[in-house]
């Protein structure tokens, strides 16, 4: 069976940064070909390209991942009707999210046993709902108002809710999926698969050892000393980033999509025209204020499949190394890509499988000159969002 698959690759440079780190505060790491590599977590760039849809996509596209997903839901059910006191409205909205989901919706530990302070229920993880199922649901509540439980005892307004949680997902839930410990049978099977983004070369970590200065000592009374002393770890690197998005299930997790009377491709089309653009320019912001790593991929390659998804990163098993005379790696890793790209494509015949798409910048790139002509990013969008709206005819 054809499919869609599409299939993005990014070299970017960040300078000192710490992008993403652990627990002890230091930039992630991985081993990879039997070395060292700065790491930035796929989750970390999938929660900074959700960040990005906020400035692509209208709210109402978008959902909510949160725990005090009662106190959202009240929120919607106060907007309806003012008469409602605030306890009034969490047990709605604790009633019908458990009836939807199977999530227990409980008041949180901390607040539970001392205080006198009202606290709103909370689930125990956090939940994800698109604006256009919270709406609804709230309206559902609304009707069972006078005794939400014996509402809900009603098989049909039961199914109604389930039914609620499990249609017109928003672009973000669709992409990213969803997981319902205590309902897996409204949980979504991501669309969207993003690798770790590992560094093309060898990578230390280093330390850097600040000082602040008090602003009110007495230089002439008081000690010389710093005010605070601290140590901040950092890295740069020229990373390769990859994702994959399978159309085909997109479509299928955004159903008749999020507005009626649209064409069925139009949706899909939107959201894959986000995705494109929100992957691509988005950056995690670890540390940003710190370091103000602002920078843009200096290549993205784009191809739209019909088999399955490939990821390049083979291509720096072996990692790059600087050139004595041009410095940095971003020339060799595109020597490397316009090698390899060519040699797995036909090596397993798919060669003719894609349309390919290149963005790029600088003459580090000019070696993937011969695998596409050079766009800019407004027409990668554009195009990529063209060709996937004709595939779903």
């Amino acid at each position: 069976m054809t499919r869609t698959i599409l299939d993005l690759h990014v070299l970017q440079t960040v300078p000192p940064s710490n992008l993403n780190r652990d627990d002890t505060g230091t930039p992630k790491t991985a081993m990879y070909g039997g070395v060292r590599r700065a790491r930035v977590s796929s989750q970390a760039w999938k929660r900074a390209t959700r960040r990005a849809f906020h400035e692509l996509l209208d709210p109402y596209e978008l959902g909510v991942r949160t725990k005090r997903v009662a106190d959202l839901l009240a929120e919607h059910i106060h907007d309806r009707d003012e008469t409602l006191t605030a306890a009034e409205r969490w047990a709605l909205a604790a009633h019908t999210i458990t009836t939807a989901t199977g999530s227990k919706i409980e008041t949180p530990k901390r607040k539970a046993n001392g205080g006198d302070e009202a606290v709103a229920p909370e689930s125990k993880y956090l939940m994800f709902l698109s604006a256009q199922q919270v709406a609804a649901l709230g309206e559902l509540a609304l009707e069972g108002r006078d005794d939400i439980e014996t509402f809900f005892k009603d098989k049909d307004n039961k199914a109604r809710a389930k039914q609620i949680a499990n249609a017109r997902h928003s672009v973000d839930i669709a992409l990213f999926g969803r997981m319902v410990a205590d309902g897996a049978d409204i949980n979504v099977d991501a669309a969207a698969q993003v690798a770790h983004a590992i560094s093309v070369h060898r990578v230390d970590n280093e330390s850097d050892y600040y000082t602040a200065v008090d602003d009110r000592k007495d230089r002439e009374t008081d000690d010389l000393g710093a005010g605070m002393i601290g140590t901040v770890e950092f890295n740069s690197a020229t990373l390769y980033r990859y994702a994959a998005l399978d159309v085909d299930l997109l479509r299928r997790n955004l159903g008749k999509g999020l507005r009626d009377r649209e064409a069925p491709a139009t949706p899909v089309r939107r959201a894959v025209e986000a995705f494109v653009e929100g992957f691509v320019c988005s950056l995690p912001t670890g540390k940003v204020n710190t370091f103000g790593n602002h920078t843009l991929p200096d290549l993205v390659i784009a191809k739209l499949r019909t088999a399955r998804p490939v990821s390049f990163v083979s291509a720096f098993e072996a990692p790059c190394r600087t050139d004595p005379e041009k410095g940095g790696y971003v020339r060799d890793a595109c020597d490397r890509l316009a090698r390899y790209i060519p040699d797995i494509e036909e090596t397993y015949g798919i060669a003719d499988d894609e349309h390919t798409w290149i963005m790029r910048t600088g003459p580090n790139t000019d070696p993937l000159a011969k695998l596409g002509d050079k766009i800019s990013l407004p027409t990668l969008v554009t195009t990529v969002g063209e060709q996937v709206a004709a595939r779903q005819d």
